[in-house]
């Protein structure tokens, strides 16, 4: 009875702690099982791979030696006001009077003054295709593009004060001045429509 006691303690001893000695045994072995997989695992998943002298430096921007540019706006020219008197045309920018022109009346006054210097009718007809062309026998046609004004389109208007100080409104000043020019000139208003026929202008 007494064997059989001591033969149950020592299995009861071997049973309790054989697996536990082997257990502790296996697990102390598969820590670095486990250990070299996981490492082996990590190492594979994360490991970079390159060449080391290929890596590039952080390099100095040098930010002193570089400037920044900024286009400034132009700054708007002033423009000088154009003058506005009645003595001077062309590139000035004047303006012709408001007046209300009278064509009938403009020819009436021409037809007396080319009769009085001893011209026929021919002259006046011509006198009066040569008007019609350049401005209409308006007292203030005005060609901004030359600058030339008036009915016989005095280039630059002003020119016609010689006739007048009224030069600038009155249609007899203008065809007076207009006549002596074209006799200066062209000898007669047939001469002057000739050549307003040729050239375009007179």
């Amino acid at each position: 009875m007494a064997v059989f006691a001591a033969f149950a303690a020592l299995g009861f001893v071997a049973a309790s702690v054989g697996p536990t000695g082997m257990a502790l045994a296996d697990a102390t072995a598969g820590d670095d099982a486990t250990t070299s997989l996981y490492a082996s695992t990590i190492d594979d998943a994360q490991s970079l791979e390159g060449d080391a002298s290929a890596e590039t430096k952080a390099s100095d921007l040098g930010r002193d030696s570089y400037s920044v540019y900024v286009k400034p706006k132009p700054t708007p020219t002033p423009v000088a006001a154009a003058a506005t008197t009645s003595t001077t045309s062309g590139a000035t920018g004047w303006a012709p009077p408001a007046v209300a022109p009278n064509p009938g009346s403009a020819q009436a006054i021409a037809h007396e003054m080319v009769l009085a210097r001893g011209w026929g009718e021919n002259e006046y007809n011509c006198l009066v295709s040569l008007w019609s062309k350049e401005s209409g026998w308006r007292v203030n046609a005005y060609n901004a593009g030359s600058g030339a004004y008036g009915i016989p389109q005095a280039l630059p208007g002003s020119k016609m004060a010689s006739a007048g100080a009224d030069w600038a409104t009155n249609p007899a000043t203008q065809i007076t001045w207009g006549l002596g020019y074209i006799t200066g000139r062209y000898g007669t208003p047939c001469g002057a429509w000739a050549k307003s026929q040729s050239s375009g202008w007179y």
